[in-house]
């Protein structure tokens, strides 16, 4: 069994990224098979673990969830042909032995119909912000932030990665 995941991308084109073994991490860290460097996407995101003839989906339990068919996946999802993965902002179609051959967006769901209007709550008052300290050099201290790692929170995405180039273009 063959599988890859195809991403959909917002001017029709698309582009594969075959499985590269039969259990494949997705996520943020550079450890993970297939990295997506957004801060919208999970360290260790969600994985696929590829059978003879099964492809199952487990969320690894990421902040932002993952979604299959606009479902949140919760436990081990079996994966069929042509069906949508979301992780973060982007959108897959799964596609296993070749199938499905023509890779289409999913079809976007009809609008619900407007629910009557519910009467306005009260306003509360907004709270009194705190006074924040200020250093000897006067600039305001809202935390520690010595005991912070903010080395994540940063995403230096690789010019020469043609495939981080195709996520910025989404």
């Amino acid at each position: 069994m063959n599988a890859s995941l195809v991403l959909l991308k917002k001017n029709s084109a698309h582009k594969a990224f075959p499985l590269p073994s039969a259990v494949t991490v997705i996520g943020r860290r550079s450890d993970c098979d297939l990295r997506i460097p957004l801060p919208m996407v999970s360290r260790r995101h969600c994985q696929l673990s590829l059978n003879k003839n099964t492809l199952e989906l487990r969320d690894l339990e990421s902040r932002g969830g993952t979604f299959l068919n606009d479902k949140r996946v919760d436990g081990d999802t079996a994966v069929k042909a042509g069906d949508y993965l979301r992780i973060g902002p982007l959108i897959f179609v799964c596609q296993i032995d070749g199938k499905p051959e023509k890779i289409v967006p999913p079809k976007k769901a009809a609008p619900a119909p407007p629910k009557a209007a519910a009467k306005p709550k009260p306003a509360k008052p907004a709270p009194k912000p705190a006074a924040k300290a200020l250093d000897d050099s006067g600039s305001k201290l809202d935390e520690d932030l010595s005991d912070l790692d903010v080395s994540d929170s940063f995403i230096n995405l690789d010019e020469s990665d043609s495939d981080l180039e195709d996520l910025k273009n989404i």
